[in-house]
């Protein structure tokens, strides 16, 4: 039987990681990263992916995760890739012309030469963690929140639950990001995830939640024991291994 080998891509605001996995989602490649070049246009998001597929293994078809709201391949809309030097500068309005409406997925496809999907960051997260049963959520906690929706072994459409408003004119990008991790500390950025996992649950009565992303690390001890039964922390390697594992994923 052939084994079947995935190249995984998690792109982010301030790196680009990827590597060769399995059909099991076990790396069958060191992982490589570099920093996301900034301004990016789309045709530099292109040469930059396939410039680090070039450094691996070759394999049989492709996951790329991004940041922002996907739909079928196509980016909706994008947070950090239409700056002019990362996250929380200045917007440059010919990048927002070029990445709204782009067709990552087939542009990816043709540049890699093999099947390619490309979807949210943090569906691809959830992929590598979900247990197939139930409702599932899954938050990514980084530059800002990552957010997928799962019910047995069909991925949801995508909702960018980071954009809904939370409290002081903020909305939950930002109440719970990285730049307000840093401003505040951990101890008190730690209970704001806490409240926001409080006020969620009864809107998803979800089965499990898995908190994920670099940023899960951080939260202290004392807001771990109150997230309750129901939520998992988990490793921010899923964003690499679930590239392997959407593809066993319905997807709507």
């Amino acid at each position: 039987m052939q084994r079947m080998t995935t190249l995984a891509i998690d792109c982010g605001g301030g790196g680009i990681k990827a590597t060769v996995l399995d059909e099991v989602g076990t790396m069958r490649a060191h992982p490589i990263r570099v920093p996301t070049p900034y301004p990016l246009p789309t045709n530099l998001f292109v040469r930059t992916l396939s410039d680090l597929a070039a450094q691996l293994p070759k394999a049989e078809r492709a996951t790329v995760g991004l940041p922002g709201m996907i739909r079928h391949g196509v980016v909706v809309t994008t947070p950090h890739y239409v700056t002019k030097s990362g996250p929380r500068t200045r917007v440059l309005p010919e990048l927002v012309e070029q990445w709204e409406g782009f067709d990552a997925q087939a542009a990816m496809e043709a540049a890699l030469g093999i099947p390619t999907r490309v979807l949210n960051d943090a569906e691809i997260h959830g992929a590598g963690v979900i247990a197939g049963a139930g409702l599932e959520i899954v938050m990514t906690l980084g530059t800002g929140l990552g957010f997928a929706v799962f019910d047995g072994q069909r991925l949801a459409p995508h909702m960018e639950m980071s954009q809904a408003p939370v409290r002081w004119g903020l909305s939950y990008d930002t109440y719970i990001g990285e730049h307000e991790r840093r401003r505040l500390g951990d101890a008190l950025w730690s209970r704001r995830v806490v409240r926001m996992v409080e006020g969620l649950r009864p809107v998803f009565m979800w089965d499990r939640l898995y908190i994920g992303g670099g940023n899960s690390r951080h939260i202290t001890p004392t807001s771990l024991t109150k997230l309750g039964d129901d939520v998992v922390i988990v490793p921010n390697s899923a964003a690499l291994i679930g590239g392997a594992r959407v593809w066993q994923l319905q997807i709507d």
